[in-house]
């Protein structure tokens, strides 16, 4: 294990991204102050996959912070050199005001920024921003650099995900920027795009969720187009047998024509276990359709 590189924090400590650079600090010798939310005793979340990381009794201290408590983050930052800012307030259904998610998210993360300058100690913020705050606009370009941004409007008309998530991220990223230019503080925005693998926390990611969702919805899709194929082809074997049934005596005089009939039959036979592979193929199907509707849903409900 190497020697002990400082100690850094890390907002949003529970979420996916978090957890696992959590573990990788742990693991390249950096000491670590995680922040969760709050929650009452009996809402108390499972930290296990994080307290339990090796290194985590020794390196991995616990705090607890909330965005909208701007002071909350004081403590766990005091002391460190460095600090990612994961934690972001998650309404992709909309179901608070654009404004009030906004608010909350700048305020939250204003007040990381100003402990961080009254730490004397932090030498750079590293804010976790979203694919989302480039790619909804009208430009149409292939590659995008830290001159181009989402179109705040378009955002709020898009039913991918929920507009005060997307509106919120591009907001609280300027103001980072903004802040660390007239400050004096070194800041970094890491623009994430879709992130799927394995994951460490216990419940599955909403981006692995998403990313499921558009393979199943596909395949749906394509099952759909495959079922229409497959009553044509249905359709042209019963015609097939019908012809077949009086093809041999027909074809007796003629042998160019009984080969071409032996052909026809074999085929049919493949046709038919063309035909039995499928339908048992849908039976093990029906197993997974409630699993597969569930994650049809939701595209529309990020």
């Amino acid at each position: 294990m190497a020697d002990d590189k400082g100690t850094v924090c890390v907002t949003g400590a529970t979420g996916y991204v978090a957890s696992w650079l959590i573990m990788r600090l742990l693991q390249h010798g950096y000491s670590v102050h995680a922040t969760i939310r709050s929650h009452h005793d009996k809402e108390k979340k499972d930290l296990t996959y994080l307290t339990n990381l090796q290194e985590a009794t020794k390196k991995l201290k616990i705090f607890h912070a909330d965005l909208d408590d701007s002071t909350s983050f004081e403590k766990a930052i005091q002391g460190c050199i460095g600090v990612f800012h994961l934690a972001h307030p998650m309404d992709v259904q909309n179901q608070e005001p654009e404004e009030k998610v906004t608010k909350r998210a700048m305020e939250g993360t204003l007040g990381i920024l100003k402990a961080c300058l009254e730490s004397k100690t932090v030498k750079k913020l590293v804010y976790t921003s979203s694919l989302t705050t480039v790619m909804f606009n009208d430009k149409n370009l292939d590659v995008v650099d830290e001159d181009i941004w989402s179109d705040i409007e378009i955002c709020k008309s898009s039913n991918l995900v929920g507009s005060s998530y997307m509106v919120s991220k591009i907001l609280t990223e300027k103001s980072v920027l903004e802040f660390g230019k007239v400050n004096g503080l070194e800041v970094v925005s890491l623009v994430l795009p879709l992130v799927v693998g394995p994951f460490i926390c216990p419940m599955i990611p909403s981006s692995v969720y998403l990313a499921l969702a558009m393979i199943f919805v596909q395949e749906s899709s394509l099952l759909t187009e495959v079922e229409r194929d497959f009553n044509d082809i249905k359709d042209d074997l019963v015609s097939i047998q019908a012809f077949l049934k009086n093809a041999d005596t027909k074809a007796a005089a003629n042998e160019g024509v009984q080969t071409w009939v032996k052909q026809l039959r074999e085929a049919s036979f493949r046709i038919e276990d063309v035909i039995d592979e499928y339908i048992m193929h849908e039976a093990q199907k029906i197993n997974q359709s409630r699993s597969i509707a569930t994650l049809q849903m939701i595209p529309n409900m990020i």
